[in-house]
């Protein structure tokens, strides 16, 4: 079974929100959606969208359903780009940390436009993949 398109959604808002305040109020702010995709990669277990989801309306079935592997996917780099901004914060690589989580932002913003860079990424690499 897929994930309901409206609760990627919700997760890619919530990594908007939360990198723009980091811009404006403190880098530690960072360190909630870091957290909340190392707990979604361990444990498949994302807390965002656990939330969302009793927000939604109709049952899950019906909504357009995305791929969860490339929604893990996309999750494992958000996730990293995070991490290496927090190192960045602590390392006072002020321009690292803006451009670390500047990608997340710029790829949950083409997400939501429709467009996902995460797909290409992956469609490239498992076509790479496929060719060795």
């Amino acid at each position: 079974m897929g994930i309901p398109k409206p609760l990627v959604q919700v997760n890619q808002i919530f990594l908007i929100i939360t990198v723009l305040l980091s811009w404006l109020i403190s880098p530690w702010i960072l360190a909630l959606p870091f957290l909340v995709g190392v707990v979604a990669l361990a444990f498949h277990y994302n807390v965002v969208m656990k939330i969302a989801k009793s927000l939604l309306k109709k049952p899950l079935k019906t909504y357009v359903q995305e791929d969860p592997q490339q929604q893990r996917f996309n999750q494992w780099i958000a996730t990293i780009c995070l991490g290496l901004a927090l190192v960045g914060f602590m390392f006072q690589f002020i321009s690292f940390i803006f451009i670390m989580s500047g990608m997340v932002v710029m790829a949950a913003a083409l997400a939501l436009s429709g467009y996902c860079i995460g797909c290409t990424i992956r469609y490239r690499y498992m076509m790479w993949k496929y060719q060795k």
